[in-house]
């Protein structure tokens, strides 16, 4: 069963220097219907103004992954981890016992436009860790390549959770498909273009939950960027 959760329907929150859509259920967005997906809590799609971002602030308790479309993101916590993560380059920050961290535009001229996902951590208590690795555009193209999972296995990010992401580049006509094993489940993110899930027509800032499906099957439409979970 695939169930659409169109870009029309997501939490919306306009600050000036922050334009950010919610998937789920975030901040002041309420909506008791939409409250993550199986371990995947926050799906939020954030544009921020240049030389601006979020201040110091704290997590626990929670696997936190970016995902840059755009610009660049500078990121600095309380772990001393800095850096600047760009297009292609996954972030993986576990807050586990307590970490506070910032998030600025690192450009005066450019919007950066990034996804920030909150996964649900297997455990409470975990220590907190930092990760960050590059997927190039040719270990994407016209395929699912994993970025995060429990193991860290083909060179993916280590999540501590029991779930994995895959991140794909689809032109018109270009397919993948990824099994799902029995009693998992899929969440869909297109951050740009269109591509058919299971049929199913979706573009860009679309999301859809798969339950009791065999696969997950993506079919380029045009240029399109995708996301797939596989959750527990």
């Amino acid at each position: 069963m695939l169930t659409l959760r169109p870009e029309s329907a997501r939490g919306h929150a306009d600050h000036g220097w922050l334009d950010s859509r919610h998937t789920f259920s975030f901040a002041d967005y309420h909506d008791p219907r939409h409250m993550g997906f199986r371990g995947l809590r926050v799906l939020n799609e954030d544009r921020v103004q240049p030389d601006s971002g979020f201040g110091s602030h704290g997590h626990r308790d929670m696997e936190i992954v970016s995902y840059v479309l755009g610009g660049g993101l500078e990121h600095r916590d309380s772990m001393g981890t800095g850096s600047v993560i760009r297009p292609g380059d996954v972030q993986r920050m576990s807050a586990g016992t307590g970490v506070t961290h910032s998030e600025r535009n690192a450009s005066p001229t450019e919007v950066v436009h990034f996804l920030q996902i909150w996964l649900v951590p297997r455990e409470r208590g975990l220590a907190p860790g930092y990760e960050q690795k590059h997927f190039a555009p040719g270990e994407r193209d016209g395929r699912l390549r994993l970025v995060a999972s429990p193991d860290g296995r083909d060179g993916s990010l280590t999540v501590h959770t029991d779930a994995s992401l895959y991140a794909g580049l689809f032109g018109a006509g270009q397919t993948a498909e990824l099994a799902l094993a029995p009693g998992r489940h899929a969440w869909v993110h297109v951050a740009r273009g269109t591509v058919r899930v299971n049929a199913h027509a979706l573009s860009a800032g679309d999301g859809a939950s798969l339950s009791d499906e065999v696969s997950v099957r993506l079919e380029g439409v045009d240029a399109a960027e995708v996301l797939v979970f596989d959750l527990a």
